[in-house]
């Protein structure tokens, strides 16, 4: 697992308990998409191709009894809403554009139904 960047670092400098979970993220996205391109900002790390797919924020989309220890939220624009239990909050900003916020903690929530999710976003970004 290759080191995180200091921008990434300093993002994380409140959030030191969600950089595993971070750091496995960003190793399968750079895996699966060589190409993509990554901009550290003060509220979230955006991942990109020709637009947007992901971003990893701290944004409190649960309440805070309910969010675990070491978490961070992942948020994807799908063209569909989903319909699963691990989405946290999803919304549909415009026509045909949904946004989908999950919860993740340990790298174990890094699995494949998650990645065809991550998947679906960055052909939908592509897409446009």
């Amino acid at each position: 697992m290759r080191e995180p960047d200091g921008d990434t670092l300093l993002f994380f400098d409140g959030h030191p308990d969600a950089l595993e979970v971070y750091r496995a993220f960003e190793e399968l996205l750079c895996g699966a998409f060589p190409n993509v391109n990554k901009r550290v900002q003060k509220t979230q790390i955006t991942f990109y191709n020709r637009h947007v797919f992901a971003c990893v924020s701290f944004a409190r989309v649960k309440r805070k009894a309910e969010l675990p220890k070491g978490w961070m939220t992942l948020t994807l624009g799908l063209p569909a809403p989903l319909e699963s239990p691990r989405v946290a909050l999803k919304s549909e900003p415009y026509p045909g554009r949904w946004t989908h916020h999950f919860v993740l903690s340990r790298p174990e929530e890094l699995d494949a139904e998650l990645m065809a999710w991550v998947e679906e976003a960055y052909a939908f970004a592509e897409s446009k």
